[in-house]
Formats: structure tokens, C-alpha cells, sequence
């Protein structure tokens, strides 16, 4: 995933967007780059492979300026070179961007004929010349953003300054996470939280279709229709000091030894420590009335919601549907009136994911969602949200964590934490979830615990069924 930070400051801002740069390093990269204006001129510092490279660039050749742009690029268009890094400039505009422009192609032929020269492979830089085509057309900043925005497809988020403009900052999403933080005469722009962490704890999200114009000490928010709107100012309790590597020498490593902490941070969460009982949020809809519920996630998380499944059609006695979530939309099943969905979602922005809960809610459908980001769009765009609790999104290692803390860690399909984890039989999320929702369906307390319902053999200990292919796991 690639990473955008923006400032609009007070001072020079290059070495705060190097910072906040490194804090989105674990997105994974491969050119990163700065944008300032300097007296008024749009000026640029690249470089292929990893920050250290850029920070090199940046002590032989400084860069001035107290409004700019930053970007860490994952390459899809073009190969991973300094020429293709981001930001993509004119005389005019400077633009970084994460995600596709899937109209890009269409975009560059039609330039091309008007005389436009590319000097990249890129389809950030059809965007960034689509608006500069329009600024020498004689429209202001403002319009030409707005004009240039109506023209792409896709799923992205941008931000773009401009000559002559140091006081102007736009950004805009459509598909992709985009954060917009309010300083103290300073106004910030990042691809999520982590990003504006030691900057500033005020943050507006940018919703479906938005875009912002910031200057020094606001922001206005427009909707996909160019309506003028209020986004809520929201306080976060992230910390960039979350993302480090502390002493170990990689996030893999890391995220293993955190296990322990995070399945007990669930737990914590949801279970009354005096009574057992688990507390769950405010559920959209009524267990006993609820016909079906549709369980999709994609990836691991998909794993971690058919281990619900069984869970809840063991416990709850509620049929449930599991489907990936890519496969959703274009497999357009019948929903039952009435019915309810649960998305798992680690970082609570992918794309496939949030494409299922808009078609759920557009069938009428209540949508619960299992993320492990309480600012995420799932997370605010659902009927309601159980966290996970994992700790920073960090996607190297999400897997083992998002299934950790979504499934029921007790179960027998996760040999590899078992290994590492050889006592741990604790009940996140979903399994938390599944419990309580059979008591107020009225259906679990009718049924056996699942160890009884296992054979046992004569020491009392639960039986496991043999595998052919299954290698022996010695016990701790």
C-alpha cells in the first residue's frame, strides 16, 4: 500500500514528512518522495528504495518550504525507479496518489492529442497533468481539482499543491483511506491515523467520494456531488510509538512474542472478569427474530469468519452463508428479510470487504463488523463493530493476528500458534460473539459445551481424530 502525508505549516516542513513517512513504512514501499514550494515554485526530492535513501537526498540537496506533500509508492504502473516515484509534477501542480486510476489509459490518449508529453509510465501522472491542462485552461486550483476528479475512475486517494498557492492543500478519496488533522495553525493530511500521530490527535476522515481544501487553520469538505459538508472532528488515541520494532529485529518476530498480550486484550475487552459473562456491543438486529446472517471477509480474515460460522450455528442455532467477499457482489444471492451480515476486516479498508457492505446495506441488510481499526470505514460506515484489539495494522503479520483475534483460539485448526502458544485457550471476538447471541436467541443454554461433546478418552482429555498426512505434535 502506498503511504500520503501532506503539511500546510508554519515552518519547513520536509523533515516532519520524512518522519511521518517512516511511520508508514510498514505499509511496505519501494521509492519514496517529497514535494515542497519554495518561493513559490514546486520543488522535488526522490529516490528509489528505502527512506535511508531519500533522507541522503535531502542532506546533499536540502528542500525549504512550509507546505508540502510526501509519498512511500508500491509500484503498479511502471517499474520501480526514481522516474515513477511520487510526486508527480508540472510548473503547476504537484500530485501523490495511492491507489488506480483505472481509466488512466483513456485519460492519456485524449492528452497526448492535445499535446501533452509524459515523461513516466504512470497513471498518477495522467491525473497530474489532466489537472495542469485544466490550470492552463485558466481555472482556478480549486476547480480544476474538482473538474479532474469528476474525470477518473477507480479507487484512490490524492493530494495535490500548487504554485503560487502555499497557503492551498487539496486531497480527495474514493475507495481508499484518507485522513485530514487539525493543528494549531497548521493543517495535516495522511493515509490513516499512524501517520498524524505525534502531529496531531484532532482528525476528520474523509468519507466516500469527498475531497478537502485546507489552508493554514481550516478545512472545507465537499461531497461526491460538490455539496459543501461537515465531517466530525474526532480525538484518537493512536500512537505512532505503536508501529516500532522495539527490540526486535523485524514486525514478523514482533507480532509472534505479541500474541499472549493481544488474545488477552480481547478478552479483557468483552468478558465481566467477576462473572464470566461476555459484553458486546449494542447488536443491529434481534437474535431471535434474525433469519439468516451472511458471514464475508477475504483472505485469512475469511478464515477467521467460517470459524465463526461453526460457532454461531453451533451456539446461536442461526443459519449462517460464508462468502468471499471479492465473490459477493458478482454472486448476487438472495438476502433474507430482515437478515444480517458480520465482515471481517483487519484493517477495516479493504476494498473487496467494503464493496460487500455496500451492497448488504443496500439489500437492507444490518451490518455488524469484526475490525481491529475503530476509525476505519467499515467501522463507521456498519450498524455497529467488535474490535479485535490487535494493536496497529501492521500487514506483514495481520494474518496471525487478525485470525488470532477474530477466531476462537481454542480450536484445533491453528497449529502453528499451538506450537508457539502451546497453553493458550482463550475466545475472542467471534466466539464471544456466538455465545451470547445464542442466550438471547434462546437456544444455547439447551446445548452442550463443545468439549462434551467431543470423545474422550479414559484419562478424560478430549480425543482428536487421526489425519493420514497430519505430522505428530509433541506437547509442551
Amino acid at each position: 500500500m502506498c503511504g500520503i502525508v501532506g503539511i500546510v505549516g508554519r515552518d519547513e516542513v520536509a523533515p516532519r514528512l520524512l518522519e511521518a513517512l517512516r511511520r508508514l513504512e510498514y505499509r511496505g514501499y519501494d521509492s519514496a518522495g517529497l514535494a515542497t514550494l519554495v518561493n513559490g515554485h514546486i520543488e522535488r526530492r526522490r529516490a528509489e528504495g528505502k527512506l535511508g535513501n531519500l533522507a541522503t537526498v535531502l542532506e546533499r540537496e536540502g528542500l525549504a518550504g512550509t507546505t508540502g506533500i510526501g509519498h512511500t509508492r508500491w509500484a503498479t504502473h511502471g517499474a520501480p525507479v526514481e522516474r515513477n516515484a511520487h510526486p508527480h509534477a508540472t510548473a503547476r501542480v504537484a500530485v501523490v496518489h495511492n491507489g488506480i486510476f483505472e481509466n488512466y489509459a483513456e485519460l492519456r490518449a485524449e492528452l497526448e492529442a492535445e499535446g501533452a508529453v509524459f515523461e513516466t509510465e504512470t497513471d498518477t501522472e495522467t491525473f497530474c497533468r489532466l489537472v495542469d491542462h485544466l490550470l492552463a485552461g485558466g481555472m482556478e486550483p480549486e476547480e480544476a481539482a474538482a473538474a479532474a476528479l469528476k474525470r477518473v475512475h477507480g479507487a484512490f486517494a490524492v493530494a495535490l499543491i500548487f504554485a503560487g498557492r502555499p497557503e492551498l492543500m487539496i486531497c480527495a478519496r474514493q475507495g481508499a483511506p484518507l485522513a485530514v488533522g487539525f493543528g494549531e495553525g497548521e493543517m495535516f493530511v495522511g493515509s490513516d491515523a499512524l501517520a498524524l500521530a505525534p502531529l496531531t490527535r484532532r482528525i476528520a476522515y474523509l468519507e466516500e467520494g469527498d475531497h478537502a481544501i485546507l489552508d493554514c487553520g481550516s478545512a472545507r469538505f465537499f461531497d461526491v456531488d460538490g455539496e459543501e459538508v461537515e465531517r466530525e472532528i474526532r480525538t484518537t488515541a493512536v500512537s505512532g510509538a505503536a508501529t516500532g520494532k522495539g527490540n526486535y529485529r523485524h514486525y514478523m518476530e514482533k507480532e509472534l512474542h505479541e500474541h499472549p498480550a493481544v488474545l488477552g486484550d480481547t478478552l479483557r475487552q468483552y468478558l465481566d472478569p467477576k462473572t464470566l459473562e461476555v459484553r458486546l456491543p449494542r447488536l443491529p438486529f434481534d437474535p431471535a427474530r434474525v433469519p439468516r446472517l451472511t458471514v464475508s471477509a477475504c483472505g485469512s480474515a475469511f478464515l477467521a469468519g467460517q470459524v465463526g460460522r461453526y460457532w454461531i450455528e453451533r451456539l446461536a442455532r442461526i443459519p449462517v452463508d460464508a462468502d468471499v467477499a471479492s465473490e459477493l457482489r458478482y454472486r448476487d444471492p438472495p438476502l433474507s428479510e430482515g437478515g444480517a451480515a458480520i465482515l471481517v476486516s483487519q484493517s477495516g479498508e479493504t476494498a473487496d470487504t467494503m464493496a460487500a457492505l455496500k451492497l448488504l446495506r443496500e439489500r437492507g441488510q444490518k451490518v455488524l463488523s469484526v475490525v481491529n481499526v475503530p476509525e476505519s470505514s467499515m467501522a463507521r460506515e456498519s450498524d455497529a463493530t467488535v474490535l479485535t484489539v490487535a494493536g496497529p495494522d501492521l500487514p506483514r503479520v495481520s494474518m496471525h493476528e487478525a485470525y488470532s483475534g477474530a477466531e476462537e483460539a481454542g480450536s484445533r485448526t491453528r497449529p502453528f500458534v499451538r506450537r508457539r502458544l502451546p497453553r493458550l485457550h482463550a475466545r475472542p471476538s467471534l466466539a464471544c460473539f456466538a455465545k451470547p447471541l445464542g442466550r438471547r436467541k434462546g437456544s444455547a443454554a439447551t446445548r452442550r459445551p463443545w468439549s462434551q461433546t467431543r470423545p474422550r478418552n479414559r484419562a478424560g482429555t478430549t480425543k482428536l481424530k487421526s489425519h493420514p498426512h497430519r505430522r505428530p505434535c509433541h506437547r509442551f
